[in-house]
């Protein structure tokens, strides 16, 4: 697993949204920042914390012209579910074949209880107005995820 890191040319993408339309990364270059969190999966406990969170902000996001998309191997089914169930203000990506995942280096072993399994680890990559990675977040709890995306937004506004 290699992931990405700041400077780093961030992969273009195109995907399915919960609505089934497709979003494109390279619609956002040069008007937005735009935070891409990639998580396990819809529904879980923990992702939903880490969504809720990120829906609790998004008028600071905004401020700070900055756009979220969550990633994860789900079905859309399964995404319109979440965004529906958690009231979501923000785009979740379908990545069932996980060739984005794969682009910027989340998908590899993981283990949990024991078990090895290949899967997506929870890390988040700041794309900025130029295309490239300026900053990845992968050291955070679910929990306060958020309020870390908040404080490198702010100190990046400096």
């Amino acid at each position: 697993m290699k992931t990405l890191k700041v400077g780093d040319i961030a992969p273009l993408f195109t995907l399915s949204n919960e609505n089934e339309e497709s979003i494109s990364l390279a619609d956002f270059i040069g008007k937005k920042q735009v935070l891409v969190y990639f998580y396990p999966k819809a529904m879980t406990p923990g992702c939903t914390v880490q969504a809720q969170g990120l829906r609790d902000i998004k008028a600071e996001l905004d401020a700070l012209n900055t756009v979220v998309f969550g990633i994860s191997p789900d079905e859309v089914k399964r995404l319109t579910k979440f965004c529906d169930r958690d009231s979501l203000n923000f785009s979740l990506l379908s990545d069932v074949d996980h060739k984005v995942a794969d682009a910027f280096g989340v998908w590899g072993l993981k283990k949990f209880m024991g078990r090895e399994y290949d899967g997506i680890h929870r890390l988040s990559f700041l794309v900025g107005l130029d295309g490239k990675i300026s900053h990845v977040f992968n050291k955070f709890k679910t929990k306060d995820h958020h309020e870390v995306v908040l404080a490198v937004l702010n100190e990046l506004q400096q």
